[in-house]
């Protein structure tokens, strides 16, 4: 016969099976609280990374423009690659006169870059806006 078990008067087991509410809403505070900080840091990066898509094109199209210049001593005629290397610019270059040099480059996107226009770059490197660059 199996000897009865006996526990002491007023000890009890207690065991703990999960999260209590209260530490379920403070770890979703605490993860709320994170990411209402690190989305808009992430954001601007996202940003930026677009934008230097659309320098390397802007600086590559300018360079072939030279390239052009150089075997022809004119920019009328020349050809660029028309997109960015990430291919999320579209480049278009048009006829400039004495006040930039003789062309400008102009990069567009349809995505959220950060600027409220189109990124430039002409002849001379003056490049617009410059909050872009």
């Amino acid at each position: 016969m199996p000897s009865p078990s006996f526990s002491l008067a007023g000890e009890q087991e207690t065991h703990q099976q999960g999260f209590t509410l209260i530490e379920m809403l403070i770890a979703v505070a605490i993860i709320g609280i994170v990411a209402g900080i690190a989305y808009p840091s992430y954001t601007r990066y996202v940003e930026r990374s677009l934008r230097t898509d659309a320098h390397a094109g802007l600086l590559q199209a300018a360079s072939e423009m030279e390239r052009c210049y150089s075997r022809q001593y004119n920019y009328t005629g020349c050809a660029i690659t028309t997109t960015s290397p990430d291919g999320n610019y579209t480049l278009s270059v048009a006829a400039g006169g004495e006040s930039d040099g003789g062309f400008l480059l102009t990069a567009t996107t349809p995505q959220a870059d950060g600027c409220h226009g189109d990124i430039q770059l002409n002849a001379r490197g003056e490049r617009t806006p410059v909050v872009c660059w």
